[in-house]
């Protein structure tokens, strides 16, 4: 089931599927170490759609609210 970040739940993991953006978009998340393949963990979401932050490669990153909503994962039910 192919879903954005925005639709986890905090602690939820899921595998990097693909980027719903441009190539500066993609450019940008590859720079923060969030690429196509790895495994991504919902660590907190803030209220009044603020950022997220998630955890990749044991590593916290916080992403806006709509950028998270751009990258899609697949979650294993």
């Amino acid at each position: 089931m192919e879903i954005p970040v925005t639709a986890l739940s905090p602690q939820d993991s899921a595998t990097i599927i693909r980027f719903e953006g441009g190539p500066q978009f993609q450019t940008k998340m590859r720079s923060l170490g969030i690429r196509e393949g790895k495994e991504i963990r919902l660590i907190a979401r803030h209220p009044f759609h603020g950022p997220f932050v998630v955890m990749v490669d044991n590593r916290n990153v916080t992403v806006g609210h709509h950028m998270a909503g751009r990258i899609i994962v697949s979650k294993d039910p």
